[in-house]
């Protein structure tokens, strides 16, 4: 019985099947390395389709056996970084280990300090890929004649935002958008901008835009109602807020603008039920607080004082939940009660007087402990006006519900 070998390419010495080098020479063994049409001269004319194939697999065996001598320098490179990343953080420890026993430093808190950093460079990198993505839109989404001039100003500003030069690159964009038309994805960032820092009429203007170009962006729908709202224009507010709630599901600022659209109108039942559904998509100390503060519009006091303090349980520096809830005490007249909530509120810094000396200034301290007095429907500031924490809870949660990402996909 014949044996077959496998004859090396380069010194043509025999070697058993399955041997990857020549055991003579060290060569690495492959099938074909040169075409056979290359080496003989036959009169049948050009080498047959085995042949050929035999060729392309010897090709790809070689390309094989260099990517997977790439991927083991690799594979190594990767185990020595890993490995070096390991003494380098044990020698961070045993350095914060040594600074904590001297007392220089707390470790826990340095462990705090240095989570927080990961976190918020993770944020930062996602922002920035984020705004990538949206400047590539935003340009893909021109159509006007002034091209060049309009690319300018959009890669302007986003330069200008990406080294924290946050208004002047707001102003290239504005620039940009005033020759836009139809785009969306400028309008929605500029007047996301403008609410995010409290300028709700600049916002609106662009807001407006964009839901005309836009009107399925549930993003735009909800920032806009709220913007509405707190311009007085109440009817219009309601309208994009429960467009918001009807397409993209329930948030917190939805249900809580509505709540206090309904209290502008005393309408406190509908209030109510807009407040609770706010707690049930967003249990927080602010729903909490909220809630608090309706019933204790209400005269429902049981009810307010226990909503209080849940909203003090989830955060014991709640100096306006504390202030409230001694008025609660005090006018169930559980006077010792209240005297240790106003104390609490006295330990933080709070502005409003806690023990009126008259009982004029005791009305006019307790008309303004809670943000949910009724007024006219058409005034300002309705959702950001009156309590600060409030007004940025509503914005925080605002600008993380329903991103262009989700909103585009709901109405694929």
């Amino acid at each position: 019985m014949t044996q077959v070998a496998h004859y090396c390419q380069k010194c043509l010495s025999a070697n058993p099947l399955g041997q990857d080098f020549c055991a003579r020479c060290g060569t690495r063994l492959m099938l074909i390395t040169e075409p056979p049409a290359s080496r003989y001269e036959t009169a049948e004319g050009g080498p047959s389709t085995e042949e050929h194939l035999l060729e392309r697999i010897s090709a790809l065996e070689n390309r094989l056996a260099r990517l997977t001598e790439r991927l083991d320098r690799g594979l190594d490179l990767l185990l020595r970084q890993a490995q070096n990343s390991y003494f380098d953080r044990a020698l961070v420890k045993a350095l914060v280990g040594l600074l904590t026993d001297d007392g220089i430093v707390e470790s826990e808190r340095l462990e705090q300090l240095w989570n927080d950093r990961c976190q918020k460079d993770a944020e930062e990198q996602a922002e920035s890929a984020r705004r990538e993505e949206l400047r590539v839109k935003i340009l893909a989404s021109y159509h006007g004649p002034k091209r060049n001039e309009f690319e300018n100003f959009i890669n302007e500003g986003f330069l200008f935002i990406e080294d924290q030069q946050l208004a002047r690159g707001i102003r290239s964009l504005e620039r940009a958008a005033e020759m836009a038309r139809g785009n969306a994805p400028l309008f929605a960032f500029v007047g996301e901008h403008f609410f995010k820092a409290g300028k709700t009429r600049r916002a609106q203007n662009y807001l407006e835009k964009a839901h005309e170009s836009a009107p399925a962006d549930i993003r735009v729908s909800l920032l806009l109602g709220l913007a509405c709202g707190d311009q007085g224009e109440t009817e219009r507010a309601k309208e994009l807020l429960n467009s918001a709630t009807r397409m993209g599901g329930s948030s917190f600022a939805a249900h809580y603008g509505l709540g206090r659209l309904f209290i502008a109108e005393e309408n406190w039942q509908k209030a109510l039920r807009e407040f609770k559904r706010a707690l049930a998509t967003k249990p927080s100390p602010e729903a909490h607080y909220a809630l608090g503060c309706l019933y204790y519009q209400l005269a429902r006091d049981e009810l307010a004082a226990r909503h209080l303090r849940k909203a003090i349980n989830l955060d014991d520096g709640y100096t306006e939940a504390f202030y409230v809830l001694g008025l609660v005490y005090r006018r169930a007249g559980q006077e010792s009660l209240a005297s240790k909530a106003f104390a609490k509120a006295r330990s933080s810094d709070f502005s409003r007087p806690l023990r009126p000396s008259s009982r004029k200034r005791q009305r006019q301290a307790d008309a303004q402990a809670t943000p949910f007095r009724s007024s006219r429907s058409n005034a300002r500031g309705i959702l950001t006006g009156g309590d600060r924490r409030l007004a940025e809870a509503l914005r925080r949660d605002a600008l993380a519900a329903f991103n262009t990402h989700d909103s585009e996909e709901r109405h694929i």
